[in-house]
């Protein structure tokens, strides 16, 4: 499912701030439930980010990668946690 923001507000997402809120969604494509992972796309239809999607926050997505072609599965979250636990043994 989509999320499609509204014109300009993609500008905190470009920074890679992680949340969407409910207010800078224009529309919501199809249905998804709560955690699953959604697209986020600006008003012109660019891939922005890839969100785990929350139908009962404020927050509607938080993001989980702005590359569109880093899938969001096991092995994704195996790199991120590998990689967590690297950099904090390195410290």
């Amino acid at each position: 499912m989509p999320i499609i923001l509204k014109p300009g507000r993609e500008k905190s997402l470009l920074r890679r701030h992680p949340w969407i809120f409910s207010g800078a969604v224009r529309e919501l494509r199809g249905e998804a439930a709560s955690g699953e992972t959604v697209t986020i796309r600006e008003a012109s239809g660019k891939f922005l980010a890839s969100a785990a999607y929350s139908s009962a926050s404020q927050i509607i997505a938080r993001c989980w990668t702005w590359d569109e072609g880093e899938g969001v599965d096991v092995a994704f979250f195996e790199r991120r946690l590998a990689s967590a636990i690297a950099s904090r043994s390195a410290q």
